[in-house]
């Protein structure tokens, strides 16, 4: 059987480590009303994937993705319709993160697919060419 952690209510901001993980350091700048999104990144088979976590967001109408020159932005919008709000823990409003890209990315090939709360972009990223040439020393 879980147990339920209580969270206590009017404690000081600085105690509250795991709002830090999750919204980043208080002293960081974060425009008014925007949060982080959770993310992985990874370079598999010549394509750079970025999974970000977005719960309970419409992709088709509160999801943006633009990619300008070698930085993917990705912004995303939550709203609620609660008019009870006495206490809760789920973010809402807008939420932005910005990742750069690989050199050679080739965003004009990007893509995206949303998945039980999880948005996938690829980019395919060209193979590095690693050939070794060796170059004779004359002795003069």
């Amino acid at each position: 059987m879980s147990s339920v952690i209580e969270r206590l209510t009017g404690r000081p901001a600085l105690l509250d480590l795991f709002g830090w993980v999750e919204s980043g350091l208080p002293m960081a700048h974060v425009a008014p009303g925007t949060h982080g999104i959770r993310i992985e990144e990874e370079l598999k088979d010549g394509t750079y994937l970025l999974r970000a976590e977005l719960p309970g967001i419409d992709p088709e109408k509160n999801v943006e993705i633009s990619l300008t020159e070698d930085v993917l932005v990705l912004r995303a919008e939550r709203a609620t319709e609660t008019t009870d709000k006495h206490h809760t823990e789920f973010r809402y409003g807008t939420f932005t993160r910005s990742v750069r890209l690989p050199a050679g990315a080739r965003s004009e090939e990007a893509t995206a697919e949303y998945k039980d709360g999880v948005l996938t972009i690829a980019v395919p990223v060209p193979e590095e060419k690693k050939d070794t040439r060796t170059i004779p020393v004359r002795h003069v």
